[in-house]
Formats: structure tokens, C-alpha cells, sequence
């Protein structure tokens, strides 16, 4: 359409108002392939977004009806389980311990060990809450469960497919696309306060200062004395 209209105004004979009139139409035609741009699939990181917030951190321990104190391996999922624990948030921790099962009593005597190791591990006794629960439905398989809150960097749940993946008309890419890799991203980060805004600066090591600027000083008078020798 804007190539017709340019040879038809060029048989006129009006030189300026063709070059005027040809620049408007070409201009037509750039703003109607912006419109076509625009068609460029989301951002995945606006589809998946990383959202910093509080959420539940929790683990299973399991105990044998036989158990008269912690064992070897609940030791290792307790330490596993407190190892990112904010001493200084020092958020309160849930300890749920199993009752009507079959381990009850067995379930009894672990949770006190837990409660002495997740003190140990930094946590003050007054945020340790002993809560029961009804396990009668698991029998003597009852597991006790840790839980507390913590600030954790994460996305949505990841493999939604609303639509057949093929169907690419709109030239938008798939509602799971880079949703695995934003959810890696955010398990990746240690401290997902970094992602909000930069951290205050260190203050100055004033010794350590002063021996780098020491140390700058002879590594220039050794190159000035060579270069003037």
C-alpha cells in the first residue's frame, strides 16, 4: 500500500511534495511495523517473577517405636535442617510431636533431645513451642516435625501448560518458559535481602588501608627510579 501511493505521487511532478508526502507514508509504514514488534513475547522474568517473602520451612523426622533418645540420623536432620537458622531473627520453632500413635512415647523422649540440640544450635528456649498433634492414622510411623518461618526468594509453582505448546500464532512464548530457571535462580541466593536493594558499606580497615597505600607508594618509586635511570 505505501509503495502505490509513492508512485503515484511521483508522476505529479512536485518534487517537495513528493519527498514530504513519501516521508509521511514511509513513516505510516514504520509505525505500523512498531505495531507488529509489539507482538514480542513477556519478559519470562515478568511472567515468573522472584518474590521475596516469609514462608514455612519445614522437615520430617522419622521415629521408631523403639527409640529411647535421638538416633545417628535424626541428629543429621536436625543439624541439616538449622543450618540457614537467623540467629538474630531468631524465629520461633515449631516442634510437633505425634500423639495417639503407636510411637508416642518413643516420639516423647526424641523431642526432648531435639528441643536440647535446636537450643544448642542457637535457638533461645523461650522460641521453642512444644505443639501435639493426632497421629492416630500412621500407626507407630508418626514422624515429629520441625517448622519456622524464614525469608526466602522464590517464583510460582512452575508447569502450567494452559495450551497446546505448538499453537505459536500470537508469537508469544509458552506460559512454563523460564520458570525453571527463575526457581534456581532464587534457591540459588544466600540472602534474598540482596535482592531488594544493596547492602549497607563495611566500615573502612583503617590498618589495612594504610598498607595498601604503603605498598602503592614503593611500587611507584620503584618505577619512577627505573624510568629515570
Amino acid at each position: 500500500m505505501c509503495e502505490g501511493a509513492f508512485t503515484t505521487l511521483s508522476r505529479k511532478g512536485s518534487v517537495p511534495l513528493v519527498i514530504v508526502m513519501a516521508a509521511a507514508l514511509l513513516g505510516g509504514c514504520a509505525n505500523r511495523d512498531s505495531i507488529t514488534v509489539g507482538s514480542v513475547p513477556d519478559d519470562y522474568r515478568t511472567n515468573h517473577p522472584i518474590v521475596v517473602g516469609e514462608r514455612d520451612k519445614k522437615v520430617d523426622i522419622p521415629v521408631g517405636s523403639m527409640d529411647r533418645g535421638m538416633t545417628r540420623v535424626q541428629k543429621t536432620i536436625v543439624d541439616g535442617f538449622m543450618a540457614g537458622y537467623d540467629r538474630k531473627a531468631a524465629p520461633v520453632v515449631s516442634l510437633l510431636v505425634p500423639h495417639g500413635s503407636g510411637n508416642q512415647v518413643a516420639a516423647g523422649l526424641v523431642a526432648e533431645g531435639i528441643a536440647k540440640r535446636l537450643h544448642a544450635k542457637g535457638v533461645p528456649s523461650g522460641h521453642i513451642a512444644h505443639q501435639p498433634y493426632d497421629a492416630s492414622k500412621y500407626g507407630a510411623t508418626a514422624p515429629i516435625r520441625l517448622v519456622y518461618a524464614e525469608m526466602t526468594a522464590s517464583t510460582g509453582q512452575c508447569g502450567r501448560w494452559p495450551k497446546d505448546l505448538l499453537e505459536t500464532s500470537d508469537n508469544k512464548h509458552w506460559a512454563n518458559f523460564g520458570c525453571s530457571y527463575q526457581n534456581n535462580l532464587a534457591a540459588q541466593i544466600a540472602n534474598p535481602a540482596d535482592l531488594l536493594g544493596p547492602r549497607q558499606p563495611a566500615e573502612i580497615d583503617a590498618a589495612r588501608r594504610g598498607v595498601t597505600i604503603d605498598d602503592y607508594r614503593d611500587r611507584y618509586t620503584d618505577w619512577a627510579s627505573e624510568v629515570n635511570y
